[in-house]
């Protein structure tokens, strides 16, 4: 399916890519902690809300 440098590729290319992620991250971490402060109740709040909305349809469902 594909070539065995376009493997060797794909494996640096994501290895690098997660690296510069890691790097980029741990750089800005102090902003974001500042910024995004209580950022963390919205996500909860929206798996909550993804969750009842299967539970509704589960229940619906039967």
């Amino acid at each position: 399916m594909f070539s065995t440098g376009q493997l060797i590729f794909a494996i640096l290319f994501f290895i690098a890519f997660v690296i510069v992620i890691i790097f980029s991250y741990k750089k800005d971490k102090k902003l974001h902690k500042k910024n995004y402060k209580g950022s963390v109740w919205i996500l909860v709040s929206f798996a909550i809300f993804i969750l009842l909305l299967f539970l509704i349809k589960h229940f619906l469902k039967n």
